[in-house]
């Protein structure tokens, strides 16, 4: 089959775009280039494109069977409004328009668990958005013009998925913005201690990105509409992360406490399982303990490996 992948520099999209292309596909990746990187790719065997999916010229591409779109601010500290349903909202229109028009039957597109703010876990599809920033405003809204045009344009299916906190291979570009995991991880095995708000109870939906692609998959193959969250259905401590990243490195660290600055911060996040089980046939492969396993293996890896030239 032949797949398009926006945000194919980024940790969801260029495992989606890897995957898909180790596994055969056509797959074109494309990406600004701008917070995604280039070097995510290095494996990859398709076409890859450079272009702001603002006003890049999708029709030049031809026909897909399914576009995964991947592309958005996800900066929540980006306040520029315009800027942001500019890029979220209303390019992702164009991509929904350019499906219609080009006979493409599915589009599967990233939104977010950010659109439950601050609603008690584990957050259900069907609970009322509570969006506490503009980035989550957005992902509100991309739903929304994916359900009406799906009314108006009943042959382009668009299935929305909901990502909790995503994490695994392929996240270096993210910096600060990397997953707790990615960055504890990187203090301990600096011999450092790592750091948390006091007392690192606060616990996150972690979901491995080797998981995050198969929800991808199980939504392109789903016939309907909709939107579903990507979860485990678990809360795991950052404490928790720490002990099995203590475990598997030997090491024997104490944690440094330190008081948190933020009103705004959420404690806890958690994701309902039951509908993505039940409707999109798709649940977790790994256990938070799995894969954090397997991911620190593969950073383990990537550490040891000779830099490529």
């Amino acid at each position: 089959m032949r797949f398009l992948v926006t945000g194919a520099g980024g940790l969801i999209g260029a495992n989606v775009a890897l995957t898909f292309d180790s596994r055969g596909h056509d797959v074109i990746a494309l990406d600004h280039f701008d917070v995604g990187r280039r070097e995510n790719l290095a494996d990859f065997r398709g076409t890859i494109h450079s272009g702001d999916i603002r006003n890049f010229h999708f029709d030049s591409l031809g026909r897909f069977d399914g576009i995964f779109h991947q592309a958005a601010i996800t900066d929540t500290t980006v306040m520029d409004e315009k800027l942001m349903m500019s890029v979220n909202v209303d390019a992702f229109v164009r991509i929904l328009e350019y499906a219609d028009r080009s006979g493409c039957p599915k589009v599967v597109y990233a939104s977010s668990a950010a659109t439950y703010g601050k609603g008690a876990p584990p957050n259900r599809e069907d609970q009322p958005p509570q969006p506490a920033n503009i980035y989550a405003v957005s992902k509100v809204e991309m739903e929304k013009a994916a359900r009406v045009f799906s009314d108006v344009h009943p042959t382009v299916k668009t299935v929305g998925l909901r990502y909790f906190n995503v994490y695994g291979p392929l996240e270096f570009h993210k910096k600060s913005a990397a997953s707790m995991i990615y960055q504890l991880y990187r203090q301990i095995a600096a011999g450092k201690s790592p750091r948390l708000f006091k007392w690192g109870d606060q616990y996150r939906d972690f979901i491995y990105v080797k998981d995050v692609v198969e929800a991808n998959r199980k939504a392109f193959e789903f016939p309907g509409n909709g939107v579903f969250n990507v979860g485990t259905g678990r809360g795991t401590s950052f404490n928790q992360v720490i002990a099995v990243i203590n475990k598997v490195l030997g090491s024997t660290r104490l944690t440094d406490y330190f008081d948190n600055p933020y009103g705004f911060y959420q404690d806890a996040t958690c994701a309902d399982t039951e509908r993505g089980e039940t409707i999109l046939g798709w649940k977790a492969g790994h256990t938070p303990e799995e894969g954090i396993i397997d991911y620190i293996g593969w950073l383990r890896s990537r550490d040891a490996a000779p830099a490529r030239v």
